[in-house]
């Protein structure tokens, strides 16, 4: 869940590093730390604490110039946000300096070994023994690249490692297990990296690194190999985003920017989906026809956000394909021994693509036989590499931790892959499919006229500041929609936030309503449903008799609910299963606008990281 940058080249080390810590920072913010090799020496600084501080720390106390060096970005596991648990971590001599994301699980055995040697360790961290275990080979065999493949055949765990010698100062080396690392390549210089977008005003052209490699960089090269020392195939690819992309635009928080890019971000992913003959196409589908035809369960497997996404899915993909579909937290997945075969497929969504509870649950599903097709944003992640066909939701760099941009897009994607398999399987002819995307293709605009609106949602969400508790209810597709502006409310707001099925109510949750307590209710549309949607205009009528003040999305047109809002919030008429495109939005709005009223920082809520790269 940290962030990591290393950097080997002719420009300054520190700036470099800093500069893609700037950019990393959304993945951790506990503390922050750079090492730069000089002078024959090591030079490091780390403070507690979000970048700022060390950035305060390196005008009090400038670092040598060099032009190698590594930095980190930390959200804290082993050990407290102190100074001293910080990263990098050095060994006792000064000469070598790690950063690392993940957890080394037999990091107490390793401690225990290095103790009883004569080593000092001054944190409480798993990451200091790795740099005593390299000092300790590079002392035997005198390469730092071979130190660390010595050293990761110790290691269980998950963790990406990067390391700085000074006795060999002209390289950086890095190494992957299950936890994100990217190399760019430039020219005369090479950068390491959690995520493109630290090295993305330097170079577009990347290469992945797969599962157990080491990687040695210099001013001339990249040498790959497995943690044997065998040289590894490696795959290149090209960033279709720039540095741009990344930066705020002249909005106040990175969030307030990427709601505003949804709809772009909804018509880049349809780009491209209907061929030539036209039929639907998806991004690297590598299981056969004949396969998807023979499935007999989908099996959705998510967290968080995603996983709303995955329950929306579910509405979709049974309704267009008629395929029973489960929809599974990924973290509960692998443990409660699901029944899965080879005439499984399994769907993985993950924003990041090394969301870790969402990685295991692939690899558990593909030992079971199942075949598994990734929906991500990220290009070259694990997941998508792991999978056996990959939809890309082309969403472009999301910064803020609470997902926004990559919510819409993951629900586009998840209906482009419900009718593609309604395709295959011959359940929607081609002109219904067509009719879909169509509406799909008009999303984008509607969604532009949801934010041109948005000004009395944000004036509402300052009005209800004070409050300790609002209630989410929905039906149908609505009901995940409740579920995540709940959970919007609870990343951004440190409030309490519940989202509920409306029909629900009468077993127990009503009993939470009191006097002027918010509820915010997604109608459904009265055209599709009707049924549900005199069903929850009854459920408003329930909560506004107990005193609920009452918050209603529901579409333009419907007046049967204007008599029972308290607050109306109008959003485009859309067919039903594709609603959640519009009535999301009014909900990220309120999310932000509320924090930003209660003083909370928007872009990275307390506790959190944009990527769970640890379980």
């Amino acid at each position: 869940m940290c962030g990591i940058v290393g950097y080997v080249g002719g420009q300054s080390a520190l700036d470099v590093v800093v500069a893609g810590l700037k950019r990393l920072e959304y993945r951790g913010y506990d503390s922050a730390g750079v090492a730069v090799l000089a002078d024959g020496g090591l030079a490091a600084a780390k403070k507690a604490g979000k970048l700022v501080n060390l950035e305060k720390e390196l005008v009090d106390r400038p670092l040598a110039g060099g032009s190698v060096g590594i930095g980190h970005t930390r959200w804290a596991t082993h050990g407290g946000p102190t100074d001293a648990n910080a990263h990098p971590h050095l060994d006792n001599a000064g000469r070598v300096a790690v950063v690392h994301n993940g957890i080394i699980e037999n990091f107490a055995a390793l401690r225990e070994e290095l103790a009883e040697r004569g080593h000092a360790l001054l944190s409480e961290t798993d990451t200091e023994v790795v740099a005593h275990l390299l000092a300790e080979e590079f002392s035997s065999v005198g390469d730092l690249a071979e130190a660390m493949r010595l050293v990761c055949r110790r290691l269980d765990g998950a963790f990406t490692l990067v390391a700085v010698h000074a006795d060999q100062p002209d390289v950086v080396v890095g190494a992957r297990r299950n936890s994100p690392l990217v190399v760019g390549v430039g020219e005369g210089e090479h950068f390491l990296a959690s995520d493109v977008s630290a090295f993305i005003a330097h170079t577009r052209s990347a290469i992945e690194l797969g599962q157990d490699q080491v990687v040695e960089l210099s001013r001339d090269g990249v040498t790959v190999t497995d943690f044997e020392g065998a040289p590894a195939d490696v795959r290149a690819f090209h960033v279709d985003w720039d540095a741009s992309a990344a930066e705020k635009g002249g909005y106040d928080h990175f969030m307030l920017k990427e709601i505003a890019e949804q709809p772009k971000a909804v018509a880049d992913t349809l780009l491209g989906r209907i061929d030539a003959n036209g039929r639907l196409t998806l991004d690297e589908v590598r299981i056969p026809d004949a396969v998807l035809r023979e499935a007999d369960k989908v099996v959705i497997v998510a967290c968080g956000t995603a996983f709303h996404a995955g329950l929306i899915a579910k509405y979709a993909i049974e309704h267009w394909t008629r395929i029973p579909c489960e929809v599974e937290l990924a973290s509960e997945f692998r443990y409660r021994d699901p029944i899965l075969g080879q005439r499984t497929l399994v769907i993985a969504v993950s924003q990041s693509g090394e969301t870790m509870d969402t990685l295991m649950a692939l690899r558990h599903a593909r030992e079971q036989g199942a075949k598994v097709l990734a929906i991500c944003n990220t290009n070259g992640s694990t997941i998508p590499r792991e999978s056996d066909a990959v939809l890309y939701t082309h969403a472009g760099p999301e910064v803020a931790v609470a997902s926004t941009k990559a919510f819409l897009t993951q629900l586009v994607a998840c209906y482009l892959l419900a009718l593609y398999l309604g395709q295959v399987r011959g359940t929607k002819w081609g002109d219904e499919i067509h009719a879909v995307v169509r509406e799909l293709a008009r999303i984008g605009e509607e969604v532009e006229r949801v934010l041109e609106t948005m000004e009395p949602v944000r004036a509402l969400a300052r009005s209800l500041a004070h409050k300790d508790t609002i209630l989410f209810l929905g039906r149908h597709v609505g009901y995940p929609v409740a579920l995540e502006g709940a959970l919007k409310l609870k990343e951004l707001a440190y409030m309490h936030a519940e989202g509920f099925a409306a029909g629900e109510l009468k077993h127990g949750p009503i009993a939470l309503i009191e006097e002027d307590l918010p509820v915010v209710v997604v109608v459904p549309s009265p055209k599709g449903r009707s049924v549900l949607h005199d069903k929850i205009v009854s459920n408003i009528q329930e909560i506004r008799a107990r005193g609920a003040r009452t918050i209603v999305i529901a579409e333009e047109g419907d007046e049967a609910v204007v008599p029972f809002a308290d607050h109306l919030v109008r959003v485009p008429a859309t067919p039903t299963l594709l609603q959640p495109l519009v009535s999301t939005v009014p909900l990220q709005v309120f999310a932000c606008e509320l924090a930003t009223a209660r003083g909370n920082e928007v872009d990275q809520p307390r506790n959190l990281a944009k990527s769970v790269t640890v379980e």
